[in-house]
């Protein structure tokens, strides 16, 4: 089967600022997540996938050809980007009947087709006004339903899901898990977990314009949980499972809020594994509920910081 995505030794310079270093991958038809950190070289990544950029040294393949200046390729394509590239003073039906139009759609066709794609997306209501009151929210709506549109092989999307509220999120990974259903093709780029792992079980992790690791959504977690770790934990006695974390020496730090069940007790931990299971033996013998357990949102960023030093030999 002829890869979807092949990347060989792809290397981007921006004059001395590395913006992708060294990349090798291949990917097959199919969903995935490009996980990382802002600033870890995805928009890099996915400019040069789109042929925007080219890269300083190694090949890219996209679709089985290369990307740069190939306008048969962008037809096979859809792409939403993180920046707002749209014309303020035309209608969201306007601005999509016109791009439909430069992909050879018929006038008729290509109105009836952003018609489609604009109520898709929960647009309906807003298309025939103007771009500039749109929120920013809506803006990215409008932006996924032109990469859809013309019904591409392969969807790319940067940040899709940044500025939406909690209905749009939800509509919007509908969306998704049925393009993703349906057979044909998605990378999504994320700096959060959850967004990725709502749509596909495929990752590929990137920090530092490196390459650093992939796998499906269990290999992320089992990673997350040998790195070190910041948890919250809600309980029936916070003062007495601190006192007994402590005892333990699992922790590196222990923070005690308040005294009652709605007050957070905050752990930093080097192993998330080892305190997992020291934790279950602590709650059982101290016969303590524990109502619930959360990560901070830092242990992502976290896990790239010891995937970066492994790189680089610290670990």
């Amino acid at each position: 089967m002829q890869p979807m995505i092949k990347l060989e030794n792809v290397t981007k310079l921006y004059n001395t600022v590395l913006g992708v270093n060294d990349v090798s991958v291949e990917l097959p038809p199919g969903g995935y997540g490009l996980l990382g950190p802002n600033g870890a070289g995805k928009s890099t990544l996915l400019n040069l996938l789109i042929g925007q950029l080219s890269p300083t040294r190694g090949t890219v393949t996209v679709l089985g050809v290369n990307p740069r200046n190939n306008g048969s390729l962008l037809g096979r394509i859809g792409f939403c980007p993180a920046f707002e590239g749209m014309y303020a003073r035309v209608s969201g039906l306007e601005w999509l009947t016109y791009l439909l139009r430069l992909q050879d759609y018929s006038k008729q066709k290509a109105r009836i087709r952003a018609e489609e794609c604009l109520t898709q997306v929960g647009m309906q209501h807003a298309m025939h006004k103007q771009i500039a009151s749109y929120s920013r929210g809506m803006r990215q709506r409008t932006k996924l339903a032109q990469a859809i549109a013309h019904e591409p092989e392969l969807l790319i999307l940067d940040e899709p899901l940044s500025g939406l509220d909690p209905i749009g999120r939800a509509s919007v990974n509908k969306l998704l898990q049925d393009w993703i259903g349906n057979g044909r093709s998605l990378l999504i780029a994320s700096h959060v977990l959850h967004e990725i792992e709502a749509l596909t079980k495929s990752f590929l992790l990137i920090s530092g314009g490196r390459l650093l690791a992939s796998g499906t959504a269990d290999d992320v977690h089992q990673m997350l949980l040998q790195v070190p770790m910041e948890l919250q934990i809600r309980c029936s006695d916070p003062r007495r499972l601190a006192a007994r974390i402590l005892q333990d020496g699992q922790a590196e730090l222990v923070k005690l809020t308040g005294n009652t069940s709605d007050d957070p007790l905050t752990v930093s931990t080097r192993n998330a594994a080892d305190f997992s299971h020291s934790l279950m033996k602590s709650v059982l013998e101290e016969e303590i509920s524990v109502n619930r357990l959360d990560t901070s949102d830092e242990s992502l960023q976290s896990l790239f910081n010891s995937l970066m030093r492994i790189h680089r030999g610290e670990l």
